[in-house]
């Protein structure tokens, strides 16, 4: 049985931002883009009690907590934390998977460590209980080396590790096995497992699941029927089933899709000037393919409205490319499709479908030769040398 865990920083940007600058502490602390428009990107455990949550407006935060601080983030300093967190965790195991910024994975079965039981114990939870000293070992060594608290869950596999951590926070520590798992969580409802959202809870309460235990019974042909290959996966994770492993750190995890967004300083309803941020995200997008060798086949737009209505639309194409005027050309036919015209506040491109661009030829959708490729490449060499903005496409600049 393999021994996994998930560790999870506790309120990650909020708590850099107080330990970075002490006269914060104890405060309600907000960390989002910007305090006129953004969101909600992390709030401290002072700010959580008036019902402040990640991903809300930042003008209802402070409608909720008017006395709350607010801290534009700075992702440098959580990279350069995260990597030290990352450090830390490796001094226990090499089987580390970060999984976000502020997550991580790491898989004790092959490690050695005091209290382990022999190969003769078939026990779950005695196997899984004899990690929880090497699971505070972990919390204080992250401590020591960051000064910041992160809560931890053990299981035999990740989904449900994950789904552990989540039990007691901050500074928690949860191991469930199996049968802990279902006792916990099969009376709650859907919406409490990791990866369902609003539309699926809607769309399994018409089948009549409510609970993750009706969804761990349901007859898996039905959810099959409507969900396709997802159904099965929602049922997997209803009955505590993962068998996906841990990949460490340095076997790199490959990337599924690139993309670029931008909460806009006011909200847009001119044409003119959405197509503008549009051209100027598919460059950023076209320019990170190439500089990472991937080509990509799915572009996809993604628009908000001020009501923070959002809509995310796709098109695959008949070629996979890193060419930004073809993925402008493609995204600005998705936003003439599904734009009504209302004011927007974000607007996003994405690509998708990726692969290595490593022995691919790329065709290009409109008959182009060798020449644009190769000032697409001159175009990126100057860029490297002098800087992003030393060439700007003109149709940005509407």
């Amino acid at each position: 049985m393999r021994v996994v865990l998930h560790l999870d920083m506790d309120s990650f940007f909020a708590s850099v931002e107080e330990k970075l600058n002490p006269r914060l502490k104890g405060k309600p602390i907000l960390v989002g883009g910007t305090e006129r428009r953004g969101v909600v990107a992390s709030a401290n455990y002072a700010a959580r009690p008036f019902g402040i949550r990640a991903g809300m407006p930042i003008a209802e935060a402070k409608r909720l907590c008017p006395h709350a601080v607010f801290v534009e983030g700075n992702p440098q300093k959580y990279v350069h934390t995260s990597l030290q967190v990352l450090d830390a965790l490796k001094s226990f195991t090499p089987a580390v998977e970060p999984f976000s910024i502020d997550e991580a994975f790491l898989d004790l079965t092959q490690v050695p460590y005091a209290g382990k039981p022999g190969a003769e114990e078939r026990d779950p939870a005695a196997i899984l209980d004899s990690a929880i000293p090497v699971a505070h070992a972990i919390q204080r060594a992250v401590m020591r080396r960051v000064g910041l608290t992160a809560t931890i869950g053990i299981a035999p596999n990740k989904y449900v590790a994950k789904m552990a951590s989540g039990v007691q926070k901050p500074r928690g520590l949860t191991v469930l096995t199996l049968e802990r798992y279902r006792i916990r969580f099969w009376d709650r409802g859907v919406e409490e497992l990791w990866g369902i959202g609003e539309k699926t809870r809607v769309a399994l309460s018409k089948l009549g699941i409510r609970t993750i235990g009706q969804l761990a019974k349901f007859p898996r042909e039905f959810l099959t029927y409507h969900f396709g290959l997802n159904g099965e996966n929602m049922q997997e994770a209803a009955l505590g089933r993962d068998e996906n492993p841990v990949v460490p750190y340095y076997d790199g995890i490959p990337v599924k899709s690139m993309g670029h967004e931008i909460t806009l300083p006011s909200d847009i309803s001119d044409k003119d000037a959405l197509l503008a941020q549009l051209l100027r995200l598919s460059d950023m997008v076209g320019r990170r393919l190439r500089a990472d060798h991937y080509l990509g086949r799915i572009v996809s737009v993604k628009i908000r409205d001020s009501k923070f209505r959002t809509t995310i639309r796709q098109r695959a194409l008949p070629e996979v490319i890193d060419d930004e005027h073809e993925i402008f050309h493609t995204a600005s036919l998705l936003l003439d499709e599904h734009w009504d015209g209302r004011p927007l506040r974000l607007i996003g491109v994405s690509m998708s479908g990726l692969v290595n661009a490593a022995g691919h030829y790329q065709h290009s959708l409109f008959g182009e030769d060798e020449h644009r490729r190769k000032m697409l490449e001159a175009v990126d060499s100057l860029r490297d040398k002098f800087g992003e903005s030393s060439l700007v496409k003109a149709g940005v600049l509407r």
